[in-house]
């Protein structure tokens, strides 16, 4: 019975995402915490850029003149209340200079749709200064930083504007799918389903009759989903047969090790199905993993930004993986 309101649910996502894309280009709404950019572009009359990670998130016209948007946010409930840099190069910070704003956003995510309620509007370039000006003294190879109310108002000058919209083009839409999420996040005890992939996790655990953890888990944190006997499972969901292992420090590595199973799950984001889910070891998926950064480091003279390898195709076979589902 469960499964069947789940899959009512999804067809009316499957069919919102279809109209969202036809009216607006934007093909996944439901993952990396893209509704929060939908959310923000609504209250401040944007158009979305369509894409994830590495565009631009929206753009408007001055005078026929486009300006494009960098959103950043955080919400209440985080433990977190500035705002993130990850992986930013030379390049990044160019970016930045280019008739871009960018949009410092708080989330007030104690009601069922969550509410844009201020922001700080900064010129880019006032922050690619701010980021040069940081670069040289941040000692972690990922080139991370955290900017705060405090940065933002005392040295790039810039003060809090307050949201006095949200009833923008998108907010029918937003309407819709806050009532679809919610529905799902109560029949299946789960929160934050519109976080990172936690959705798509959502429907590989449904197949394999696993509860997932609702909870972040960070670079050393908690399983990503449960079985009936309490064993748990670390899952990795992707759009290819590629699956991308980030930030794996020897204590991560480690953790691994405690999960009953890796499951690896290749999902059509397009149209909302799992197409194939494989299953292996940890005694099998470490080692490789140690073997393939190593190789990595090797190739960079031992240098790494960042601790991160991909398993493919042609990895399951040497880390024994089985296929446990097919469409």
């Amino acid at each position: 019975m469960l499964n069947i309101l789940i899959s009512k649910k999804i067809a009316q996502m499957k069919n919102l995402q279809k109209i969202f894309y036809s009216k607006f280009g934007v093909d996944d709404i439901w993952s990396n915490s893209k509704i929060y950019e939908i959310i923000v572009a609504n209250s401040l009359n944007h158009e979305l850029i369509p894409g994830h990670s590495g565009s631009k998130d929206a753009f408007f016209y001055v005078n026929k003149k486009r300006i494009e948007c960098e959103y950043k946010h955080y919400k209440e409930s985080s433990s977190n209340h500035t705002w993130t840099f990850n992986d930013f190069s030379d390049a990044t910070i160019s970016s930045l200079r280019n008739n871009v704003n960018v949009y410092f956003a708080h989330i007030d995510d104690s009601e069922e749709i969550p509410l844009f309620d201020w922001y700080y509007e900064v010129p880019g370039e006032k922050v690619a200064d701010f980021l040069e000006e940081k670069t040289p003294i941040i000692t972690n190879a990922r080139k991370m930083i955290n900017i705060s109310k405090n940065d933002i108002e005392n040295k790039m000058n810039i003060y809090k504007s307050y949201v006095n919209n949200s009833q923008g083009k998108y907010q029918k839409y937003l309407f819709e799918i806050f009532s679809i999420i919610t529905y799902l996040e109560n029949i299946t005890n789960t929160k934050n389903l519109l976080t990172s992939n936690k959705f798509w996790e959502l429907l590989v655990a449904l197949k394999l009759n696993h509860k997932i953890n609702s909870e972040q888990g960070g670079r050393e944190g908690a399983h990503d989903a449960y079985d009936e006997h309490g064993n748990t499972y670390e899952y990795k969901v992707s759009k290819t047969y590629s699956w991308n292992f980030q930030d794996i420090s020897e204590n991560v590595l480690n953790k691994y090790y405690s999960d009953e199973e890796i499951i690896l799950a290749v999902v059509d984001k397009k149209n909302m199905e799992v197409l194939s889910i494989y299953s292996a070891n940890p005694k099998n998926v470490v080692p490789r993993l140690k073997e393939k950064l190593d190789e990595r480091l090797q190739r960079n003279g031992g240098a790494l930004r960042r601790l991160q390898v991909a398993l493919s195709k042609t990895d399951l076979t040497r880390i024994g993986a089985v296929q446990v589902y097919k469409r």
